[in-house]
């Protein structure tokens, strides 16, 4: 691609801009990717760190998700009359600042605290990038270019996470919010240079994108994600402990084993994106019931260690295949007001992480095993699928 000269020099945006833009976006998904996923591989570090076990730390993850769920709505809605590139760059900014927070969190309570305030702009931040990537190609492509901003989130667990665990194991769990820090940094450079410059949007207001709250359809796809991805983060978030304790893999070999799942949400991401653009409902319809069949694979296999390095690929494909799905089924369902819906879906999956991480650690704690979240898990897909069919049903009732 030849370099982009001046961003306030196109209009309308050239597949070069288009192209520049999306992977500025998507560097940002980089980090963020990078910070949520590689918290789950380093939990055992991290309990070790702040001195609790690692149940107890898998709530340092349900605060993070917390803080998305609250910040997504929130951020965007104190900031509907502001300029959308702007709005991305202060996002990137909070996101920087609170992981660089995390690395002086020298207890648990601390640590909590950070880890809500990195958080915030998550779910914001990924909201107005999947409009501003939408918004500049053509209606029959906006979910390839949704994927194409998530596919940074799915890069991350190619190299950003097996990267961060290897130093977080050799070198101090903190060091991964250094790392991500940095990663904030880049993405604000890349983001000021290539993303162009733009207008606040005419009319808008905070009145305007809370209208998308009275919409049912909205909250009914909110549903879906928050049940159907619970039982995806319930089986990754102790990913390290199954792979360890029921697999027997030495740690030593965890950053291969997310590094696969990371090639798996690359190539989920790819296909989600192309058969979101197909048909935005019958590929949701499709994910939920192949993540529902794959999570009761992975429970009554991973005890065998190809099996689990399979299941692990397949886990990480089917869960991101679902992404470019939710949030093009948001703008649907959310005409004038598509940034605050978009946003939405990172606290519906948010919800999903802190709904996963809690439940799987009960059924632990309870003494069921590290397999026992998948099967809890596939139940919850179900449902999802089960939810996502009413929310079919009820769009043919109104036509």
């Amino acid at each position: 691609m030849p370099l982009l000269k001046s961003s306030r020099e196109t209009s309308p945006a050239s597949p070069q801009v288009v192209a520049w833009a999306i992977l500025s976006l998507a560097i940002g998904g980089f980090g963020i990717g990078t910070t949520e996923f590689a918290m789950m591989g380093l939990l055992p570090n991290v309990a070790e760190g702040v001195g609790v076990s690692v149940p107890t730390a898998g709530h340092v993850i349900s605060a993070y998700a917390l803080g998305v769920v609250v910040g997504a709505p929130l951020l965007v809605a104190v900031s509907a009359k502001m300029a959308r590139k702007t709005l991305a760059l202060g996002l990137m900014a909070l996101f920087t600042v609170g992981n660089l927070l995390s690395v002086f969190a020298h207890d648990y309570s601390t640590l909590m605290v950070t880890r809500f305030i990195a958080g915030l702009p998550h779910g914001a931040f990924f909201g107005v990038a999947a409009v501003l990537a939408a918004s500049m190609v053509a209606p029959t492509k906006r979910g390839r270019a949704i994927s194409m901003v998530m596919m940074g989130l799915s890069i991350a667990n190619v190299l950003g996470v097996p990267l961060a665990t290897f130093v977080g194991q050799q070198f101090g769990w903190r060091w991964l919010f250094v790392l991500v820090g940095a990663i904030g940094v880049v993405t604000m450079i890349c983001m000021s240079i290539f993303i162009p410059a733009q207008k606040a949007q005419a009319g808008a207001s905070l009145r305007k994108e809370l209208s998308a709250l009275r919409r049912g359809q909205v909250w009914i796809t909110l549903l879906i994600g928050v049940v159907g991805f619970g039982g995806f983060f319930a089986v990754y978030t102790y990913v390290a402990n199954t792979m360890t304790d029921v697999a027997g893999f030495a740690p030593s070999f965890l950053p291969v084993i997310v590094g696969l799942y990371g090639v798996g949400m690359v190539v989920g991401n790819y296909i989600g994106g192309r058969i979101a653009d197909w048909s935005v409902m019958g590929s949701i319809y499709l994910v939920m019931g192949f993540i529902a069949t794959m999570l009761v694979l992975y429970a009554v296999t991973v005890h065998i260690q190809w099996m689990a390095l399979v299941m692990i690929f397949v886990i990480g494909a089917s869960g991101a295949m679902l992404i470019p799905s939710l949030q093009t089924r948001l703008l649907d369902v959310s005409p004038g007001a598509p940034t605050l819906a978009s946003s939405l879906n990172h606290s519906a999956l948010n919800t999903a992480n802190a709904l996963g991480a809690f439940v799987g650690g009960l059924v632990i704690t309870w003494g069921w095993g590290f397999t026992a979240p998948a099967l809890v898990g596939a139940v919850l897909a179900v449902l999802g699928l089960g939810i996502a069919l009413l929310s079919g049903l009820l769009d043919k009732r109104s036509k």
